[in-house]
């Protein structure tokens, strides 16, 4: 008896069974051939509903496209969020992206500020200029600022350090060190440490995109190596929207045998969930665009679940597994 033809992913076409597959036989006996349908079927994919642009995102993003609708020149003062494919969108609705240079040097024209934050400085060269400024910092990092600022105006000693917790050269730490004259420690990890004097006094805070878990860690380590004296003093400045993603990407992770995260290479937020997705699911892959899944050699009959940083645009989310379900009909 010969094999059974099989469908896509190994599966007996409809039609056929174990038990009447003697094609030769039936054609001898007059029966006719027997009709075989291949049934497509589609991978098993979600996106996750938790995941996609924080709203101080959704707010710079609002803005961004409500000036451009008006047919002005719109300019942002760097990358609107760190996603080349949203930068790439907007760019082709008119805005332009510009750098701290080009900025100092603009005159009369209209800018925004995203979400990030920006230092004094950006606010005084704007005056002086006569910059027009769409100012779409996000609220949360709007008030960090003012709590630095006022920790270190207020500091009860002379030799007082603030620390910050942060990504060296991120738009929103460098928007945090200007608050304070650039007075400020930056540590991106515990290795860092040996920048701080432990026998002063320490105000520590953290950038907003920061794993809480790699914060709270920090704050124990520092306050077992406080010398004589000395005081911290340390505020929890996690942006809760995104600490909150990673519980959510914990149960996520679980309930996909594979996850595709999707995520700007610039992005600090990508890297922190990205890393726990893959910490719970090591079947866990990043990608910035859709064809990079192409390359991936993803097994596509099992579940597969999409996510990304809170940078991530829905759509991008979306052409990623539109590309997955076409990789699966040609297949």
């Amino acid at each position: 008896m010969p094999p059974t033809p099989k469908g896509e992913y190994g599966k007996r076409p409809f039609g056929t069974n174990s038990h009447s597959c003697d094609l030769s036989r039936r054609r001898r006996e007059g029966l006719g051939q027997i009709k075989i349908v291949y049934i497509n079927v589609k991978p098993m994919i979600e996106i996750d509903k938790k995941s996609g642009f924080c709203f101080g995102v959704v707010n710079a993003i609002q803005k961004a496209e409500q000036e451009l609708a008006k047919g002005e020149t719109l300019y942002c003062l760097g990358d609107i969020v760190h996603n080349g494919e949203e930068v790439e969108r907007l760019a082709a609705l008119g805005m332009i992206t510009i750098s701290h240079e080009e900025f100092s040097k603009m005159h009369d024209v209209k800018v925004l500020l995203r979400a990030h934050g920006e230092p004094p400085s950006t606010y005084e060269i704007a005056k002086q200029n006569n910059i027009t400024l769409v100012d779409a910092s996000c609220p949360v990092v709007l008030k960090l600022q003012s709590r630095i600022k006022k920790a270190y105006e207020t500091v009860p000693t002379i030799d007082t350090q603030i620390v910050i917790y942060g990504h060296h050269g991120h738009a929103e730490v460098n928007g945090l060190v200007g608050q304070i004259d650039g007075n400020a420690i930056v540590i991106e990890d515990e290795s860092e440490l040996d920048k701080v004097d432990f026998s002063k006094n320490i105000r520590l805070f953290s950038q907003t995109t920061k794993s809480l878990s790699g914060f709270n860690q920090l704050v124990e380590t520092v306050q077992s190596k406080m010398e004589n004296d000395a005081n911290l003093e340390f505020s929890d400045t996690i942006c809760r929207q995104v600490a909150n993603r990673i519980p959510n990407i914990t149960t996520f992770a679980q309930e996909n045998d594979i996850i595709v995260f999707v995520s700007g290479k610039k992005s600090s937020n990508g890297k922190v969930l990205y890393e726990h997705a893959k910490s719970i699911n090591p079947n866990s892959y990043i990608v910035s665009k859709p064809d990079e899944v192409v390359g991936l050699g993803l097994d596509l009959s099992k579940k597969i679940g999409i996510c990304g940083a809170t940078s991530t645009p829905r759509w991008l989310m979306e052409a990623v597994m539109e590309k997955l379900n076409d990789m699966a009909a040609t297949a």
